[in-house]
């Protein structure tokens, strides 16, 4: 996720705590849809669909951090 940010990244997630919780958040949502997806953890079509939506609003606020932190 966002490559171009990676030094970036790596210092917010020590620095500030609102960007590592967000940071975080996003991977154990990221490793709970693709567990779900593989059927390991059970999960609707629609839950998959609405955690995915949650990931997506994480990752749009995590980018908005780091366009302001760049």
């Amino acid at each position: 996720m966002f490559p171009e940010y990676r030094d970036l990244i790596t210092r917010l997630k020590t620095e500030d705590a609102h960007f590592a919780g967000l940071f975080d958040a996003h991977n154990a949502l990221d490793q709970r849809i693709k567990n779900m997806e593989a059927h390991i953890e059970p999960g609707t079509p629609a839950e998959i669909e609405n955690l995915k939506k949650e990931k997506l609003n994480l990752k749009d606020r995590l980018y908005a951090i780091l366009k302001g932190a760049a």
